[in-house]
């Protein structure tokens, strides 16, 4: 497969994956062994460790969570060795006051010679204890 065939096909494959992260596994195919990962609260390198930080998002949504969503609104390339996605995480806690959580990001995908994604940057539009704060909020009933 030529290197562009490869990047159309990780895009679908991120476009398949995201919208379901907090409910089921995500495909590992299209990431390198040594994947770096960094967010506002974690960074780290390895496949092992990217596994876990995703089964840690569904387990702590499946916990913490009467409804959580992972809204994505774009994947595209942005670059020849980018692929940036854009997304809205919303929810409701499993709290007595039905605190809400909402936040926009992105998730920028750098790409090695193969195009499999050596890097994984996320981006909040805003600080995790803006984030957190929203723990505590009533929401609507």
């Amino acid at each position: 497969m030529d290197y562009q065939s490869q990047v159309d096909q990780n895009i679908e494959i991120l476009r398949q994956d995201l919208p379901t992260l907090f409910e089921k596994d995500i495909s590992y195919d299209i990431y390198t062994q040594n994947i770096y990962f960094q967010d506002p609260v974690n960074k780290f390198k390895g496949k092992i460790n990217y596994r876990i930080i995703f089964w840690t998002l569904r387990f702590h949504a499946r916990l913490f969570f009467s409804e959580i969503y992972f809204d994505l609104h774009d994947v595209s390339q942005s670059a020849e060795d980018i692929i940036l996605a854009t997304w809205t995480v919303r929810g409701v806690l499993r709290v007595p006051w039905k605190a809400q959580i909402f936040f926009n990001g992105y998730s920028t995908y750098k790409l090695n010679q193969d195009a499999l994604i050596y890097e994984h940057i996320d981006t909040w539009d805003r600080k995790p204890g803006e984030i957190l704060q929203q723990f505590f909020r009533k929401g609507k009933n």
